[in-house]
């Protein structure tokens, strides 16, 4: 059964940077495509960034600041968050998509100070 599992998070002031890192068990990344949500309090999961295809894709309000990057011998996926606003507060969740289906981690909170 594959598994993922978020690490990284925590309170960060904004301006800041914080690193998250995504560990995959049961399953190798490269078999997947891979990617980053986050939930605001009250709001539907959005998706941030992306890689597929060999490629790496990023929403409009993360794009220039976050970057998302896999390894493949680590089986890791990361999501570097630079200059940190506190709208970016928010729990944010890995995924890995393939063929059956889709495998999400738990979420880890991620809370921007001013």
């Amino acid at each position: 059964q594959v598994n993922l599992l978020e690490s990284g998070g925590g309170l960060v002031q904004a301006g800041g940077s914080l690193n998250l890192s995504c560990t995959v068990s049961g399953g190798t990344i490269s078999s997947y495509r891979m990617g980053w949500y986050r939930q605001f309090p009250g709001k539907e999961r959005e998706w941030v960034a992306g890689i597929s295809g060999g490629n790496t894709y990023y929403s409009d309000s993360v794009k220039g600041r976050f970057t998302m990057s896999r390894d493949v011998a680590k089986n890791t996926v990361d999501l570097q968050m630079n200059r940190i606003k506190p709208e970016d507060t928010a729990i944010y969740y890995c995924i890995a998509a393939d063929t059956p289906g889709d495998v999400w981690g738990q979420g880890i909170q991620v809370t921007v100070s001013s």
